[in-house]
């Protein structure tokens, strides 16, 4: 009996050894593959979300600009005298 327990004390060692070397490994290509990915990414030249969200943030402030202007053409045309003939046709965008 003696000698069965060396045997799975051995093979228990064994196993609890493969799986240590089995995670470090784990760990080693989580960390390649994101590394790799990260140089892929940096090469395609793509916007960080910061970078999106600032340029969002002026689009939607040009366009409210872009907005009330137009609303003040409009009012300043429904003042201006109806004997002058436009000669440009503006269409209004949404």
């Amino acid at each position: 009996m003696q000698t069965s327990n060396k045997i799975f004390d051995d093979i228990s060692q064994l196993m609890a050894n493969a799986m240590g070397v089995a995670q470090g490994a784990k760990t080693e290509a989580e960390t390649a593959m994101s590394s790799w990915v990260d140089r892929w990414l940096a090469e395609r030249d793509f916007v960080t979300r910061e970078e999106f969200d600032a340029v969002r943030a002026m689009a939607q402030k040009a366009r409210e600009e872009n907005a009330a202007l137009l609303a003040r053409i409009d009012a300043l045309e429904a003042k201006a005298p109806k004997t002058v003939k436009k000669t440009t046709s503006r269409a209004k965008k949404t």
